[in-house]
């Protein structure tokens, strides 16, 4: 079985539900903080290639609010670095098994992965 990657933030509830769902199944979980380390663009691109970049966005958080995001046009390569100066923009956490990738808190998938 592989390695599961979490890319999220430790005071996310669903990260933690994500973490908490694949220890339960005894899978070995490799837990990044984005607000430690931010993701490596290859990595990200994974995700938007599979989602596109709007769907990683969660245009219902306060982050996003805050951030005036709703109201300002900015190009992908601005969305993108906003998310690398602030992950809590994301729909978290982001959840990578070999090929297979989730967002959000989604136990279908996770379930998949398995």
């Amino acid at each position: 079985m592989s390695i599961v990657q979490i890319f999220g933030v430790k005071n996310s509830p669903a990260t933690r539900a994500a973490e908490r769902f694949f220890k339960e199944r005894r899978v070995p979980v490799q837990f990044v903080d984005l607000k430690q380390k931010s993701m490596a663009p290859a990595e990200i691109k994974r995700f938007i290639d599979r989602f596109g970049l709007h769907t990683l966005l969660d245009t219902e958080g306060t982050a996003y609010i805050d951030a005036g995001l709703k109201y300002l046009k900015l190009t992908d390569a601005e969305l993108l670095a906003r998310i690398e100066r602030d992950p809590k923009l994301l729909r978290l956490p982001l959840v990578r098994a070999a090929k297979c990738v989730s967002i959000g808190d989604d136990e279908d998938s996770w379930k998949a992965m398995l």
